[in-house]
């Protein structure tokens, strides 16, 4: 706000300063110029000079001709002129320089209250809801989600807050949602480390039965081992409990099924990608297609392409990514390749799965949830993706339905 105000101060008084120079040099170049009466006071010397006499109708700028006495007093504008050793006084009517100062004046103080008014406007319709949603961000990064957050109906800012407001109840949602299975994680770990216990202990009492050879009968002896592997597939059971609980919940989709053209998604992409991979030398080629209408949620579609297009970006070589399409089964296929595959074709089946990372993602920042992300969410929409290796290249297609 300070800042605005130093602007503020600091355009006015240059405003008033170049309108102090406009007055100077209009006032100036009115008391200079020469102007048209000179030259009528000049003929009217002479013709007095000449023959004694003068016609005033013939001088339009001049207004009235005077001697004697009263040679210097008066209110008009004059000129003293000599004519045949008399002086006279030359009344005239000047140019229309004080109308044009009066003129310019009256201009530059209607711009001077246009400019407060639109400095006034910004004020009250920008800069100061601004300044209330200054430390909004701050607080929501600190964790305090109850920080005030006004209503703006500035059409400037209107929808700035509304989207701030979702944001904020996005992240509390989502705190919720994760203090709620972090809780239920506990509780289901709890659950299933007492309910190891029981066959754990079983397995441990008939392991010590027949090491010591307690069981004198085969047939004890083949009912303690198969106990023991009842109870070793309870434990396998509650482990797989543990490690589903593990891998799938830790995330949640939403998805909101719409239509959308094939050019709106490619060109969300390419005005995205196109400037940033021509800075870096990178080839950015997309193939011809035919546009058609997908079945899908848009913004999901575009955040999975987006996703392919950022592996193609940090796996592959640098020198070209290309976007191809076809078209099978009533389906829409997207192909996104990158040259400079280093993956082995051995890991193909494991790179959708949850925080997998290849052999190829040494000293490259990720959390291997990408590919995994792009999976939940093709499935999510009725679609698929899938990958493979071609050539030294890595090919990743989104399977979508047609509408």
């Amino acid at each position: 706000m300070r800042a605005w105000r130093r602007l503020c101060i600091a355009a006015i008084v240059i405003f008033l300063a170049l309108a102090a120079v406009l007055n100077a040099v209009l006032v100036r170049r009115s008391r200079t110029a020469g102007g048209e009466y000179r030259v009528e006071a000049k003929r009217l010397a002479d013709e007095i000079t000449e023959t004694g006499s003068y016609d005033l109708e013939k001088y339009p700028h001049l207004t009235g001709v005077f001697s004697g006495e009263d040679l210097y007093k008066s209110d008009e504008s004059y000129v003293i002129i000599e004519a045949g050793g008399t002086l006279y006084r030359v009344e005239y009517e000047p140019e229309g320089q004080s109308r044009l100062l009066i003129a310019v004046n009256c201009v530059l103080g209607a711009l001077f209250l246009l400019m407060c008014g639109i400095m006034a406007f910004i004020r009250r319709n920008i800069i100061k809801p601004f300044g209330r949603l200054n430390n909004v961000p701050k607080e929501l990064a600190r964790g305090n989600l109850a920080v005030p957050i006004s209503e703006e109906k500035s059409r400037f800012f209107g929808k700035f807050t509304w989207g701030v407001n979702l944001l904020r109840e996005k992240i509390e949602s989502d705190r919720q949602r994760e203090l709620s299975m972090q809780r239920d994680k506990k509780l289901l770990l709890l659950s299933l480390s007492h309910d190891i216990k029981t066959p754990l202990s079983a397995i441990k009492l008939n392991a010590k039965a027949l090491a010591k050879g307690i069981y004198t009968d085969e047939e004890k002896r083949r009912a303690a081992a198969e106990s023991i592997n009842t109870r070793a597939d309870e434990i396998e059971r509650f482990v797989s409990e543990i490690t589903k609980a593990a891998s799938e919940d830790f995330m949640t989709f939403e998805v909101t099924q719409g239509e959308v053209f094939l050019s709106a998604v490619i060109s969300k992409i390419s005005a995205r990608y196109t400037p940033q991979l021509s800075l870096t030398g990178t080839e950015f080629e997309i193939g011809s297609y035919g546009d058609c209408i997908l079945s899908c949620d848009p913004d999901r579609l575009a955040e999975c392409l987006q996703n392919l297009v950022e592996n193609a970006i940090k796996y592959g070589d640098g020198r070209r990514i290309a976007l191809s399409f076809d078209k099978i089964d009533g389906c829409q296929l997207i192909t996104v390749t990158n040259t400079g595959c280093t993956l082995e074709q051995k890991e193909l089946p494991q790179i959708f799965a949850s925080f997998h990372r290849g052999s190829n993602a040494d000293n490259i920042k990720g959390n291997g949830l990408g590919l995994f992300i792009c999976k939940r969410l093709m499935n999510l929409m009725g679609g698929e993706v899938y990958a493979e290796i071609n050539g030294g290249c890595f090919c990743a297609s989104l399977v979508v339905k047609l509408a």
